[in-house]
């Protein structure tokens, strides 16, 4: 769960800039059937199988909103649901029901989305020692929804963003020149504590990246054949990551082959959404 520090500083605001992209003065359908404050109840539905996510996040829509709101959840965030589950009530103002409804629906069906394919993703990989990890490739101004959503799921976290690592993809090597002077600018300018990763294409980087020192070498987009290669010769003298277009349709093949980490981009950008309604709406 995010820490109070954590909802106060990045995650309140982000939920207000939602809130207010779907209310620019008000809500018009709400207020239109519904002029003065009623209490009522509805209740949170779950629709197909799969990883529930976001639950703080979901509730905080609606305190936001009016404080006085009360939600109750029967299900926790990484528990698994079923087609059919009532997963939890909401009670309070009926206009704040309904007008925060989406916006709620909106970050818990993509959160759950994300931890269920995750989720599958990892099972995938159970007994290997790897690692499966994310990437950047987030949905603007939701990274940190998106990436707790891959730990839930069970993955793990790449660096958050620029600032958290160093990573030398081909354009920051074209750059610099060269696989050899890329690695050498990176030691002289970060810090010592960083480690220093080099994403590679071809077997004649992958040995420029081994003699440069490079921590952690990123097999990007290479054949089976490609990486068993490249993995023989790197022999545990660096880390070894795989990426490019990795997805549950293929993950299976880099069991067996000595790699440490698997990045997937498709766990933020391509999970479907899990399928939540909020249903029953009555006054109490």
């Amino acid at each position: 769960m995010f820490d109070q520090a954590t909802m106060k500083l990045k995650v309140d605001p982000l939920i207000m800039s939602a809130l207010e992209e779907d209310i620019t003065s008000e809500d018009v359908s709400t207020n239109s059937v519904m002029q003065t404050a009623t209490m009522g109840e509805v209740d949170l539905i779950c629709k197909e199988d799969g990883i529930l996510c976001g639950v703080q996040v979901f509730s905080r829509v609606f305190t936001l909103l009016d404080e006085k709101t009360e939600v109750e959840l029967y299900v926790e965030d990484g528990e698994a649901i079923t087609k059919g589950q009532l997963i939890g009530k909401i009670r309070g103002d009926i206009r704040v029901l309904l007008s925060g409804e989406r916006t709620a629906l909106n970050y818990l069906q993509r959160m759950s989305g994300v931890a269920t394919y995750t989720a599958k993703m990892v099972k995938m990989l159970e007994g290997t020692g790897i690692k499966l990890l994310d990437t950047r490739k987030t949905t603007p101004n939701n990274r940190i929804f998106e990436k707790y959503s891959v730990r839930v799921g069970g993955g793990n976290n790449h660096r958050y963003n620029l600032s958290d690592g160093v990573l030398l993809k081909d354009n920051h090597i074209g750059a610099a020149g060269g696989v050899k002077e890329a690695v050498a600018m990176a030691k002289a300018y970060a810090p010592f504590v960083r480690k220093i990763e080099v994403e590679v294409e071809t077997f004649d980087q992958v040995k420029e990246a081994v003699e440069a020192g490079a921590h952690i070498i990123m097999l990007d987009n290479m054949s089976t054949e490609q990486l068993k290669e490249a993995i023989d010769y790197i022999d545990h003298r660096a880390e070894v990551e795989v990426s490019g277009n990795v997805t549950a349709e293929n993950i299976a093949r880099l069991k067996g082959l000595g790699v440490d980490y698997v990045s997937s981009g498709a766990l933020t950008h391509s999970s479907p959404i899990l399928d939540l309604s909020l249903k029953n709406l009555h006054a109490v």
